[in-house]
């Protein structure tokens, strides 16, 4: 696919985002129904630097992770959560050691 596509396609799919992604100012993070929480630094087209936090659950013996994913594109309709980041906070946490238990269902 050519660069001139893929950006004629972002530009086209930038122009569908609904009003509150406005917000997203400079970096922001959202979770996915299926448990992915990705943090990223938002461009009116599309996440840049964006990083996927995968937590374990408390019973895992496997270290949580985080994965660059570099620019991601995602569909809304698995976005359970949206919010803000407070980088010095989220920069101080060993996300290595945090762990969790996953969402359950969702309903749009």
């Amino acid at each position: 696919m050519s660069a001139g596509l893929v950006n004629s396609y972002l530009n086209s799919w930038s122009t569908l985002l609904p009003e509150p992604f406005c917000f997203f100012d400079p970096s922001s993070s959202f979770l996915c129904c299926f448990g992915r929480k990705i943090n990223w630094s938002w461009h009116p087209k599309f996440l840049q630097r964006a990083v996927e936090r995968v937590i374990r659950s408390p019973d895992d013996d496997e270290p949580s992770a985080e994965i660059e994913l570099g620019t991601h594109m995602i569909r809304g309709d698995t976005v359970c959560l949206v919010g803000l980041v407070d980088e010095p906070l989220d920069e101080s946490i060993d996300w290595t050691k945090v762990k969790g238990a996953t969402i359950g269902t969702t309903k749009h």
